[in-house]
């Protein structure tokens, strides 16, 4: 999690943010019309942490996900409690592990294009300064951009194999240089010097050209496209326009003559363009009443994959280009489809499949048979997933009549004869979404008692640019009464025990955590901070080096700490934290870059100054969120123990 918006194209981390995808859709209500969901009549059975966090966590490779001879997939796996790569047999789902890290967790990239080499990334206990390897055949290893203090990404293949991209920001830690690689002896070649720290995008297949982004405002970005075939090319603007408009890139088309990208300037909603490279023809591809969240190609080009983000959840469409029908993935059980990814024949399809109740797991689905196998079994077997609850997208009404839509998690047994308390939790961002889907921290609380109302305040991202920019300038202000009035929707419902409503959020979620017990003291009963911001005037002068692209983005809907600093002050939690008077409990990485450990450290010195029980989780190898299953479940029983002692009846 993070306090930068998704346009700017940072994650938020599932760890402490609701999961990406879902199951079905819910219905919609408001605060005028309380959910009354059916649940059992008694409570489900307790389940530790231990036991959801050892449910595992897959994840398909970016690039090539199936192997030359279409017998296996890479996937990213925590197995053994920390993150390596695996090769799972496409058969059967056999596991054979690729990577034997105990200490910093790796990930999967990509297979070769034509031997199981296999491309992984792995950054040191959570500083996010990743280097791209190589794991030859021999089993061996190789760091592909080696050195101190640098951060490296994979860009992608070129098209006929040979080559493939990446950037790193060695020369200028602020700026990203995109590189070509050798497939065969690793040979790179630097393609374009970013001197003007450009947000590098993606190269086209044949690697004749790069697309990026320049972010101006929060509101404002525009698309660059840059010849590499000529020694003195410089970026081209592609995306001219008047007022503030937000353009992104999602892809090159595979025989490179198209650039597809995204724009709001037609609506209230991203939607997907395309770029003629040539004639500089622009056309619509893709657009819908919510956002267009990615578009993507098969490697032939034949397959457009394509998805938006439907209030809170993921639709997939993929497109038959040869025949101009959607493409049907028959055999597959109700959910969200996620990391959608061809065979090299594009005879099958390997996807993540998930639900509220179910984490991801790894399916293909065979095309000309018309039917999936499931190649993972994810969640725990120990808990019934019966024991578990669905969410419902909910919205309530905030002080000036905004509606801010919501996720509700209603645990089994509450019932008016038998309230239970309940959470608000804030996602980070500011502008990042909390999503229906499978968490294990969310429903570790819920299966203990507490309600959770995942609350998407404006400036969240999925509602459109007017919600979005709502609190811009306004951080602490008019987004923490939303938060204030999803405490008084929380205590409208009749299963709800209104005298017992928490906060809880991580990065920006856990700055609304401390903004709420500084500023509206009387609103919340305890408050659970993981890693967020309580110093602006700090952290806006201290972000990672290679945020230089849309750092003047960040200060424009943040504030610029040179003229800003006022604001700044009064808006952080530290400086108020006097008015502090309910139970605190602050979770902190202590390798983390974007907010850093001594945020925390002064927060509970100032809140303990107060004689308030403070009590501090602090992870030595962690970063900004938790990668490592031993401190997941260490921090989600914190959560619960905290919650038992200062806000369940006892």
């Amino acid at each position: 999690m993070n306090f930068l918006r998704q346009p700017l194209s940072m994650l938020i981390l599932a760890t402490v943010a609701a999961a990406c995808g879902g199951g079905d859709k819910a219905s919609v209500t408001s605060a005028e019309s309380p959910v009354a969901t059916p649940t059992a009549t008694t409570p489900a059975p307790r389940y530790d942490a231990a036991a959801f966090f050892t449910t595992t966590s897959y994840s398909l490779a970016s690039g090539y996900a199936w192997s030359p001879d279409d017998t296996a997939l890479l996937v990213s796996s925590d197995h053994t409690g920390i993150f390596n790569v695996y090769a799972l047999a496409a058969a059967d789902g056999a596991k054979t592990p690729l990577t034997d890290s105990t200490t910093d967790s790796t990930f999967a990239v990509s297979w070769f294009p034509d031997d199981a080499r296999v491309l992984f990334s792995a950054d040191q206990g959570g500083n996010e300064l990743d280097h791209l390897y190589v794991r030859e055949l021999s089993g061996e290893t190789r760091d592909l951009t080696p050195g101190d203090n640098l951060k490296a990404e994979f860009l992608g293949w070129s098209g006929d194999g040979e080559f493939f991209f990446a950037y790193t920001n060695e020369r200028d830690a602020q700026a990203f240089d995109v590189y070509r690689y050798s497939s065969k002896d690793y040979a790179r070649t630097m393609i374009f010097e970013n001197v003007d720290a450009f947000d590098i995008s993606g190269v086209a297949p044949d690697g004749s050209v790069i697309a990026m982004v320049k972010p101006r405002t929060s509101a404002d970005s525009d698309v660059y496209v840059l010849d590499t075939t000529a020694s003195d090319s410089v970026p081209q603007l592609i995306t001219a326009h008047e007022g503030n408009v937000s353009h992104g890139v999602y892809a090159f088309t595979r025989d490179s003559r198209k650039l597809v990208y995204s724009t709001n300037e037609h609506g209230e909603f991203d939607q997907a363009w395309s770029y003629d490279l040539g004639s500089g023809e622009k056309a619509p591809l893709v657009s819908a009443d919510w956002d267009v969240m990615f578009v993507s190609f098969s490697q032939s080009g034949r397959y457009r994959v394509s998805a938006t983000n439907d209030d809170a959840r993921t639709v997939i469409r993929i497109l038959d280009n040869k025949t101009g029908k959607e493409l049907e993935l028959p055999g597959l059980p109700p959910g969200d489809l996620a990391q959608i990814r061809f065979s090299r024949a594009e005879d099958r399809v390997a996807l993540m499949l998930s639900s509220d109740t179910s984490p991801n797991d790894v399916y293909t689905v065979d095309l000309a048979a018309g039917k999936s196998i499931r190649l993972t079994t994810a969640l725990n077997p120990t808990i019934d997933e019966a024991h578990l609850v669905a969410s419902e997208v909910v919205r309530y009404k905030s002080y000036d009549g905004v509606e801010i839509p919501s996720i509700l998690y209603r645990p089994t047994g509450s019932s008016a004869t038998h309230k239970v308390p309940a959470l608000v939790w804030v996602h980070g961002g500011p502008g990042g979404q909390s999503r229906t889907g499978y968490s294990a921290t969310i429903q570790h609380l819920v299966n203990h008692g507490y309600a959770i109302l995942a609350a998407n305040n404006r400036g969240s991202s999925g509602y459109g640019k007017t919600f979005f920019h709502l609190d811009d300038k306004k951080h602490g202000e008019v987004d923490l009464q939303d938060i204030v009035h999803a405490k008084t929707y929380l205590a409208s419902l009749e299963w709800v025990d209104g005298e017992r409503i928490g906060i809880i959020g991580g990065s920006y979620g856990g700055y609304m955590v401390g903004a709420a017990l500084a500023f509206e003291p009387e609103v919340f009963d305890v408050g659970i901070n993981i890693f967020g911001v309580m110093n602006w005037v700090r952290t806006l002068t201290s972000i990672p080096p290679w945020w230089e692209s849309f750092k003047e983005a960040l200060y424009d809907e943040m504030g610029d700490p040179a003229t800003d600093g006022e604001r700044h002050r009064r808006i952080s939690p530290l400086f108020h934290a006097q008015n502090i008077t309910k139970p605190l409990l602050v979770v902190q990485g202590a390798n983390d870059p974007r907010v850093l450990q001594v945020e925390s450290d002064e927060i509970v010195a100032a809140v303990r100054a107060n004689e308030i029980p403070v009590e501090y989780v602090l992870f030595a190898d962690e970063g900004h969120g938790f990668t490592k299953r031993e401190n997941r479940i260490k921090a989600s029983e914190a959560y619960v123990t905290f919650l038992d002692q200062y806000l369940k009846v006892q």
